[in-house]
Parts: C-alpha cells; sequence; structure tokens
C-alpha cells in the first residue's frame, strides 16, 4: 500500500516532467520556432494550469499534419468557426500524452483511424493566436494557444466523416493549393514550413 502511494504521488509530476522535456528537446526548425519555443516554455513554467482550458490566457493544443504517401495532399477539415481550410487537431483537456491527443482528435474530425505517424516525436511547434469568438453560446477571449503538430501517413481512399459541430467538409487538398484554400493569411507560412520540412526529412 504504502509503495502504491508513493507510485501515485510521484507519477504525475514524471508524467508532467515528460511532456515539458519533450518540448524543452525539441530542436527548432528555423527562427520562429526558437522564439515559440521560448515564449511556451515560459509560458509552462509561469502556469501551472496550460494542460487545461481554465488557463484563459494560454493552453495547450495538439494538431495533425496528414499527408499521403506520395506527399502530394494534405488532408483538412472546413472549419465553420475560421470559415477556411486548416488542419486537424484540438485542446490537450489535462492528456499529457500528446501523440494521444493527435489521434484522437484527428479521428473525430475525419473519422480516419488508419493514419500512421512517421514519428512519434513533435514535429513541429508554434505559439497561435486566438481572436475572441463566441462558441456554444459562451463568449471566449483572446488567447494563445501553445501548439504541437504530428504527421501522419495516410492513404487517399480513406472513408472520411465529417464532424458536423465543428467542420462543414474534409479533404484532400494539393500543397500547392494551401495557400488559396487557407483563408487565415498567418498560417499560410506555419503550413509552408511543414511542408518543406516534410520533404526535407521525410522524403520517400
Amino acid at each position: 500500500k504504502i509503495v502504491e502511494d508513493t507510485y501515485h504521488l510521484l507519477s504525475k509530476p514524471r508524467r508532467k516532467t515528460m511532456w515539458k522535456q519533450q518540448i524543452k528537446n525539441y530542436i527548432p526548425y528555423n527562427e520562429q520556432e526558437v522564439k515559440d519555443q521560448q515564449a511556451m516554455l515560459t509560458c509552462i513554467e509561469a502556469f501551472e494550469d496550460v494542460l487545461t482550458r481554465l488557463n484563459p490566457i494560454c493552453h495547450m493544443t495538439v494538431s495533425t499534419f496528414v499527408i499521403n504517401k506520395e506527399r502530394t495532399h494534405v488532408l483538412m477539415a472546413y472549419h465553420n468557426l475560421y470559415n477556411s481550410w486548416a488542419w486537424m487537431g484540438g485542446h490537450v483537456d489535462g492528456d499529457e500524452d500528446f501523440l494521444h491527443v493527435a489521434k484522437k482528435e484527428l479521428a473525430e474530425e475525419s473519422g480516419v483511424t488508419t493514419a500512421i505517424p512517421l514519428s512519434e516525436d513533435i514535429f513541429s511547434i508554434e505559439v497561435l493566436n486566438v481572436l475572441s469568438h463566441v462558441k456554444k453560446g459562451e463568449f471566449i477571449s483572446s488567447h494563445l494557444h501553445l501548439n504541437v503538430t504530428y504527421v501522419f501517413e495516410c492513404d487517399m481512399d480513406v472513408k472520411l466523416t465529417v464532424a458536423e459541430e465543428e467542420n462543414s467538409e474534409v479533404g484532400w487538398i494539393h500543397i500547392d493549393e494551401l495557400e488559396s484554400k487557407c483563408d487565415e493569411p498567418f498560417m499560410i507560412p506555419i503550413y509552408k514550413k511543414i511542408v518543406k520540412k516534410i520533404k526535407k526529412t521525410l522524403a520517400k
């Protein structure tokens, strides 16, 4: 019983250290990631509740960037809130296993459960601005998403479903059309960065 109680007391700090360490050990790809990693680590050290939406200033989120085997198309959803095609993902809501969150969000938003993560490591990090908005009748103040991204590979003939509560469409977009399909200008450099990094580090 003493050993069991000791395990429960120590397990949470250890798990917290693991996800924090993943972000700390991440090697930035460009200047944006250098600066965003610094900002992210500052927020993590300053706040105890960044894993939850209870923190109104900043909190952790996870995104999925799903590509086909030929590296020509990206699976995206048309998000009703942003009126734009975008990657899929969501809040971690206390889950310290970020890869698990990525898989769960992908399944919920697209119906895809067979996509394979090309790495269990974080592939991209970014601090994203979220403007104030109303969601489910509740006003949400402007805040920051401390975001980590995972890259998945998936067959283009996979069956897709739409999470109608959040999205109106799910589909494959050619990587050369990302800029024209995305109506969030601040996201375009992020997508371009990820595509460039995929071509450089995950070439077939």
